[in-house]
């Protein structure tokens, strides 16, 4: 029986006027037209994806790639008995990105793990480094309950989860006006003989900044050789792992350093992969443990696997040999070029208005931060958080916070420039920033974010959520 006669119209059907569920699941069926669209529209008035210059993640990425994603979107990487060839595109991109990091590695297949995020490839890191620390005190016959890691006041949050859930010490070197990047001097003095590595960030979430990797391992030489430890370097490159090699590729950094021993990225940001996508490479076999190795034969066949979860999608690992392939070291060098001269353009622009102040003159990746003007945020009646919301009512979304304790009373706004962002995008996100200022200059008496920090009162921006 043909039934499109007897349904009612989207728009008219009771669905449309009833609130969405949000406490139990509706008791009958809706038809998936009007489930479609009752979604669309609660996701619909939010800020599109490319406007979004908060995040670090990919938003956009080619028809082929999408097209590729869509298609694979069924597939359980975990099942190589089913999927074999995802595993061995899997090992290619392994093998891909550790050669870029200059692996030394001689074996056919490099050490390496996929994850979900940067976040897994994180976790593995470190716990891989407190393995091998353990493993090393054990056979010493020294007590190894008491273990830490050092690394700057501007980690990711994944850090404070990684010692929050193994139990160990996060020992942390202060961010400063002085000292914007990891102090080297004083992350050595943090060291001891139960310090499982040191953490330097590529690409620093905060700040946009680089810590100085190559000035770090020297510094990690000496005290290694005069301690007789071996404490190694786990390299947070979350973002600059994907772009130090294309726009720097003679700063060592990477596996050329004696002591790094491992390296995370994001796959899905300026790998350029919709998340979530993370890589996490090993410079020998000899530094993953065998205890993270985990075998199952439930699957219909023996099935190795390194990572903390399971279950994952293959399509994002199929969409970065896709993107590997396509784009090669050209495309990757041509996109991230853009972007740091779109970055760049940005800000010069912000950094000559009177009322703001660039963070750092320099930029090592394609995002960074500024605040107000000293003197002009003594006389200001609004402050960055209304700036934010102004911008957000123009549908970008520029975030503004608090820099890392030791100088969190600063506020900053941060823009990151990703693959999708045009010299026309900034220009037009240029003359909303300065249109939002002037209004705000216009403004007779102090705004609430205002009152709240002159009164000493801490003040968030918005985010909005249930």
């Amino acid at each position: 029986m043909d039934t499109k006669y007897n349904e009612t119209e989207i728009f008219g059907s009771q669905e449309m006027r009833e609130p969405a569920p949000s406490e139990f699941i509706p008791e009958h069926k809706t038809p998936a037209d009007i489930a479609y669209q009752m979604v669309k529209d609660e996701t619909f008035p939010q800020t599109q994806p490319r406007l979004n210059l908060a995040t670090f993640v990919t938003t956009y990425m080619d028809d082929y790639g999408t097209k590729l994603m869509n298609e694979a979107v069924g597939i359980n990487y975990i099942d190589e008995t089913e999927y074999p060839r995802v595993a061995v595109m899997c090992g290619r991109c392994i093998n891909m990105v550790a050669n870029m990091w200059n692996s030394p590695e001689k074996a056919e297949w490099k050490t390496g793990a996929v994850g979900i995020g940067s976040s897994e490839a994180c976790m593995l890191g470190g716990v891989a480094a407190w393995l091998r620390w353990r493993a090393r005190r054990k056979a010493q016959g020294k007590p190894y309950d008491k273990p830490n890691l050092v690394m700057s006041t501007a980690y990711q949050v994944v850090w404070e989860k990684f010692c929050q859930l193994w139990q160990i010490e996060m020992r942390t070197v202060p961010i400063t006006h002085k000292h914007p990047t990891l102090d080297i001097e004083s992350a050595i003095e943090m060291c001891d003989e139960n310090t499982i590595c040191i953490v330097p960030v590529a690409g620093v979430t905060w700040t946009g900044m680089n810590d100085d990797i190559e000035a770090l391992n020297d510094a990690l030489e000496q005290y290694n050789r005069i301690s007789g430890f071996d404490i190694p370097i786990h390299v947070d490159a979350a973002s600059g792992g994907f772009i130090l090699p294309f726009l720097d590729p003679d700063k060592k950094w990477d596996f050329r350093l004696k002591w790094v021993y491992s390296i995370s990225t994001s796959g899905h940001k300026y790998g350029l992969v919709y998340p979530g996508l993370g890589w996490v490479i090993w410079k020998d076999k000899k530094y993953l443990p065998e205890e993270m190795a985990f075998s199952v034969n439930y699957l219909g066949a023996n099935i190795t696997q390194v990572g903390l979860n399971f279950s994952r999608p293959a399509a994002q690992i199929l969409a970065q040999y896709y993107n590997f392939i396509h784009l090669g070291m050209e495309g990757y060098r041509e996109i991230h070029s853009n972007s740091m001269a779109i970055a760049k353009y940005c800000h010069d622009t912000i950094g000559k208005m009177d009322c703001f102040r660039n963070y750092s003159e320099h930029l090592d990746n394609p995002l960074f931060i500024w605040t107000l003007n000293e003197e002009y945020d003594k006389k200001a009646k609004w402050t960055l958080y209304d700036l934010q919301d102004k911008l957000m009512q123009r549908g970008w979304m520029v975030p503004a916070y608090t820099m890392p304790k030791d100088i969190e009373d600063m506020v900053v706004m941060r823009i990151v420039v990703r693959q999708g962002m045009s010299r026309d995008m900034a220009d037009m996100l240029i003359q909303d920033i300065s249109d939002a200022v002037a209004e705000l200059e216009k403004l007779e008496y102090p705004t609430p974010s205002r009152i709240a920090i002159k009164n000493g009162k801490k003040h968030k921006g918005h985010v909005y959520t249930h």
